[in-house]
């Protein structure tokens, strides 16, 4: 019962942060759009950043003493390279993530229309700055990264549990400043995958460029903090 508890917090946050995040980046690209804005601006960028952030934040005190609010298959793969749970627990917290941010989309979808493309990340043409494939490969790692480490530094202290559910939420606003105009930002399989699934098209042929390398960058994340940074070694 305790393992299905962590599956139904995980499944519940991952579908308040796609609806959180994505419905706040469609919301402002729907406004924008119709006031012949095509390009985010720093206002807007700033908006869906704090949007992801604060998502976080609510998840964090909510359901973070359940299942720790992985809420991201990325960060669950870089806590299980950790040795900070097994691979049953790792499976049951993907798919609960996956369902979580398909059901948030769906939220999304029949809230705002098919014609959206519920906040799904891309690359090409669905990037702001038209940045390729390679591009927004290297980006996501890098940034996913950044956001995993920052994560596993954290929660590796006890003394930080007060201040991690913040300290987490706003380096996740920090990677989105820096990749929305890139990519949307991922850093997160199940953020992409919910909005990709429902959007089709684009969003779904470029989606394992935004499961891919936030695993990639988690993986080296974990390895950076369990051989290099852990100081319990």
């Amino acid at each position: 019962m305790e393992k299905i508890k962590k599956y139904i917090a995980e499944f519940i946050g991952t579908a308040v942060l796609v609806v959180g995040g994505c419905g706040t980046a469609v919301a402002i690209n729907t406004v924008s759009a119709s006031n012949g804005i095509s390009v985010p601006t720093a206002g807007t960028i700033v908006a869906i950043a704090l949007a992801f952030g604060l998502s976080i934040v609510a998840m964090a005190y909510s359901i973070g003493n359940v299942s720790g609010c992985h809420i991201n298959p990325a960060v669950s793969f870089g806590v299980l390279i950790n040795g900070g749970m097994s691979v049953a627990d790792f499976v049951g917290y993907v798919v609960a993530q996956l369902l979580g941010a398909t059901a948030g989309a769906a939220g999304l979808w029949l809230t705002f229309g098919s014609n959206k493309a519920l906040g799904a990340n891309g690359f090409n043409e669905a990037s702001a700055l038209g940045i390729g494939m390679k591009g927004a490969f290297v980006v996501e790692v890098i940034l996913t990264f950044i956001f995993v480490l920052t994560i596993l530094g954290v929660t590796s202290k006890v003394e930080n549990s007060s201040v991690a559910g913040v300290v987490i939420a706003l380096t996740l606003v920090f990677v989105h400043l820096i990749g929305i105009p890139f990519t949307g930002t991922s850093v997160n399989p199940a953020r992409s995958f919910g909005p990709a699934i429902l959007s089709g098209g684009k969003a779904l042929e470029q989606l394992w460029v935004f499961i891919a390398a936030p695993l990639v960058g988690a993986a080296i994340a974990a390895v950076v903090h369990r051989f290099i940074l852990n100081s319990k070694d």
